[in-house]
């Protein structure tokens, strides 16, 4: 008789076999489960990180939307006023959505009431200012006429993306509010060696040093300050927007459909931008429409 080895059947060789397949598929069934966890962890990071990125947005968002603010004293009508002596007619801030109150145009028809729209990155705003602002200033200061200047902000796409018309119409605004015998000198000086349209513009530095040229002295601390902030940007255009909506007060236009829109009394003036006689003369007429007498009136060229 041969002895030989144990089985390969033998019991304990089963045993260490099936404990082998209970082992194997307990790490299976732990490393499901171990995988199944991590795929919720993970997609709960993604959705945190995806919430997180959202309210981020949201907050930029928000930030960026500045509230509608009062508008600028001085400027109840959408635009300054000025009268005998260069001084510019004072008014409370215009609220919120409220609506501007309108000039009242000179009762007796003795003073012309010259009304301009303006856009600070206009070429042809720019013509119409150095052929005119001379004679128009002489006008006013002597009580013959007064001038209300409309800034609006039709280019704001137009500047090479700075929005420079935006910002020179808020700082006239800032100006209106803060200094507003300063305001006839300060819009003036934005059309001197004006930028052109599709270029930058002027920074908010160098518009603040405008405000230094135009011989500005009153509040320029605070004036620079609602330059760089943009205090008054989104009145500019709400103003804007009801220029361009309609009606134009005291006169038949339905509203303004470019710069520069000039009237006088109420009437458009649709001649050269580039003579001075030719405006003149239109005021005169303007003028004799209503009324005739001896006091001082504006005349070709004076």
């Amino acid at each position: 008789m041969t002895i030989g080895g144990p089985s390969d059947s033998s019991p304990s060789k089963n045993r260490r076999r099936d404990a082998a397949r209970v082992k194997a598929k307990q790490l299976r069934v732990s490393q499901k489960k171990k995988d199944r966890r991590n795929k919720v962890f993970l997609q709960g990071g993604i959705g945190i990180a995806a919430i997180a990125i959202i309210v981020l947005v949201s907050v930029i968002i928000v930030n960026s939307i500045k509230p509608a603010g009062p508008g600028p004293k001085n400027m109840a009508s959408d635009g300054a006023l000025i009268g005998e002596g260069m001084v510019t007619v004072l008014t409370p801030a215009l609220q919120p959505d409220a609506k501007p109150r309108p000039s009242e145009p000179d009762p007796t028809g003795a003073v012309a009431n010259i009304r301009i729209y303006v856009d600070y990155l206009c070429p042809l705003c720019g013509d119409f200012e150095e052929a005119n602002t001379e004679q128009i200033a002489q006008w006013v200061d002597s009580g013959a006429a007064t001038v209300e200047i409309h800034p609006v902000a039709i280019l704001t796409s137009k500047s090479a993306g700075t929005k420079y018309s935006l910002r020179a119409a808020n700082a006239a605004a800032c100006v209106a509010n803060y200094s507003p015998d300063d305001f006839f000198d300060f819009s003036s000086a934005l059309f001197v060696d004006q930028p052109e349209e599709t270029s930058p513009g002027r920074s908010n530095d160098e518009i603040k040093a405008v405000v230094s040229k135009a011989g500005v002295s009153t509040a320029r601390s605070s004036i620079n300050s609602c330059i760089d902030d943009g205090t008054y940007e989104s009145w500019v255009k709400a103003a804007t927007d009801r220029a361009l909506d309609g009606p134009i007060p005291n006169s038949s236009m339905k509203s303004i459909i470019g710069t520069p829109t000039i009237l006088v009394n109420g009437k458009p003036y649709t001649g050269s931008l580039e003579d001075p006689k030719e405006f003149a003369s239109f005021v005169q007429q303007a003028l004799g429409e209503t009324y005739s007498t001896s006091t001082p009136t504006p005349t070709p060229g004076g």
